[in-house]
């Protein structure tokens, strides 16, 4: 213990003083002559800012940048962290009318220029220097039309200061999501500028050493994360876009990426029209997108059953899914929940039996309660989840001890539907492995499952739950003789009912809405485990 707290404090104290000398170096006037380019050429592609428009979140209303107090906009020292960040960002460009005045835009970047002109820690961090590119020079109309000489020179010179900023600090970005931006900023800069300073090369090739280290063989994020799925979808179209705006030539692996998240999109998203709450997603609502998507002639179709540590069975009414893939590797777990062989049922666009949702704010406790095995329809063994997670230094939790898939067989046939996979992620602690299987009949619309504790000399009398989560609009009651609860889904009714077990209902919390929570309720089957393979069936029928 002694040995490792010593090893602990020698690692910190080398982290903190890397850190010291590293900000030391990059505030030095050496560190701003090797950024400052010394050939400063002009923008010549001028970006289309609708192409940004499954990106930027905006009010559809726009503003008029002359309704504003601009002469003081960089003076707040009172704005919080993310409202910095957004002002810094620039992104709030896309809201403004067309008609707003190219003077004040103009100003309000030459102001921004005059106080940041050399790198500083809070408005040079790479996700910020990456957006605020990517806004300025895609609203070119307003940020660089109709200026004056003295002006451009200004605007191309703290462009390529940023790029080359950029490029020296990218891959040693914690964030992947901070990474990709970097990559499409890097991208956009050289197809601008004509890439007289090797920039496209360069972006490209950062790339794709980010889809290397991030994709799985079939494309999908390493994180099994839906949400970055989405996100790495529609970087690639904007960057494919604006080749095919600027008459480039498109890298023929952009077409490949875009290809294979076109068809976890479709798996995920597009097949039901539902957001998915598994591993760090809420509901998102991609039907903007789906128009975006339609408008610039993009169509992706899957009909797979399993994809990216995910099982999909679907008919036209009613789907099943389940999360039967393994923990990721832990630098890329930061937004993994423990969810393994939780499921969702779908009858005709409305959940029946969802997963909670996802809390995705790192610094609040509830982040910590919606990666927990209980905020998923699953088994919860010990009050404990099948995953541990510690605190890293940039307060997101990553997995410390993982789980595997031991086994799974899929069956998708006419009348006869069959998920079934084990996991190991109790078996460390207790010698305990889970494993599940759902079947489905879809004649009798009916779903049959067993979740079986197989504890094979492993620690006896442990408490189990198996948790059975609703959306909060759904309405429950419990029958008579308390065995089975009614379900109404919107105007359907359905029986949850399992014999010889404790089954009940409890309140809980749902993370559908981004960092936001409701009460709703969940059906719980519980007991403690006794015999070395242990059977728990519950049935789940359309009245």
């Amino acid at each position: 213990m002694i040995f490792n707290n010593l090893l602990n404090f020698i690692n910190n104290s080398y982290i903190f003083s890397k850190k010291k000398v590293d900000s030391f170096y990059l505030s030095s006037n050496i560190y701003n002559r090797k950024i400052t380019s010394s050939i400063v050429s002009s923008l010549e592609y001028y970006p289309s800012p609708s192409l940004l428009d499954a990106i930027i979140k905006y009010d559809k209303k726009k503003i008029n940048i002359e309704n504003y107090s601009l002469d003081k906009i960089w003076d707040n020292k009172k704005l919080k962290k993310k409202d910095y960040k957004n002002l810094n960002s620039f992104f709030w460009l896309f809201s403004l009318d067309l008609k707003s005045s190219k003077k004040d835009v103009q100003n309000v970047i030459l102001q921004w220029i005059d106080k940041n002109h050399r790198y500083n820690s809070k408005s040079w961090e790479v996700d910020m220097v990456a957006k605020r590119i990517i806004a300025w020079t895609s609203n070119s109309r307003l940020t660089y039309e109709d200026s004056n000489i003295d002006y451009k020179d200004k605007f191309n010179a703290i462009i390529k200061k940023q790029i080359n900023h950029l490029i020296n600090k990218i891959e040693g970005s914690e964030g992947i999501d901070d990474k990709i931006i970097g990559c499409a900023a890097i991208i956009l800069t050289g197809l601008s500028y004509r890439d007289k300073d090797g920039y496209l090369k360069t972006g490209l090739s950062l790339l794709k050493k980010l889809v290397k280290f991030s994709f799985d063989n079939d494309g999908f994020p390493k994180s099994r994360s839906i949400r970055q799925l989405c996100f790495y979808l529609k970087y690639f179209i904007l960057i494919r876009e604006w080749f095919k705006e600027s008459q480039s030539e498109i890298p023929s692996f952009i077409n490949e990426n875009i290809y294979y998240l076109g068809q976890a999109y479709a798996f995920s998203w597009q097949n039901n029209k539902v957001d998915l709450l598994f591993n760090g997603n809420n509901q998102t609502n991609n039907a903007d997108f789906d128009h975006y998507l339609k408008r610039l002639g993009y169509s992706f179709k899957n009909q797979s059953n399993e994809l990216g540590g995910y099982a999909a069975l679907n008919s036209k009414k009613i789907s099943l899914l389940m999360d039967v893939g393994p923990s990721p590797d832990k630098k890329f777990s930061s937004n993994y929940q423990a969810g393994a062989l939780s499921f969702e049922i779908i009858s005709n666009g409305k959940k029946l039996i969802c997963n909670s949702g996802y809390f995705q704010n790192h610094n609040h406790q509830l982040n910590e309660l919606s990666k927990s095995s209980a905020a998923h329809s699953t088994l919860i063994l010990d009050d404990r989840s099948s995953c541990r997670f510690n605190k890293t230094k940039d307060e997101s939790s990553k997995i410390s001890h993982g789980l595997k898939i031991l086994k799974k067989n899929i069956v998708f046939e006419k009348n006869y539907w069959k998920i079934n996979a084990v996991h190991d992620g109790y078996f460390k602690e207790y010698g305990t492995k889970h494993e599940r299987e759902i079947v489905f009949y879809p004649e009798q619309i009916k779903f049959v499952g067993c979740d079986k504790i197989i504890s094979k000399n492993g620690i006896k009398n442990l408490k189990f739950e198996i948790r059975f989560h609703l959306e909060p609009n759904i309405k429950i009651m419990m029958t008579k003789d308390n065995r089975s609860i009614l379900i109404d889904l919107g105007g359907e009714g359905w029986k949850l009912i399992s014999n010889n077990n404790n089954i009940n209902i409890v309140n809980g919390l749902y993370f559908g809405g981004k960092d936001s929570f409701v009460d709703n309720q969940n059906i719980v089957i519980s007991g403690m485990t006794n015999d070395e393979n242990q059977t728990i069936k519950w049935e789940i029928t359309k009245l």
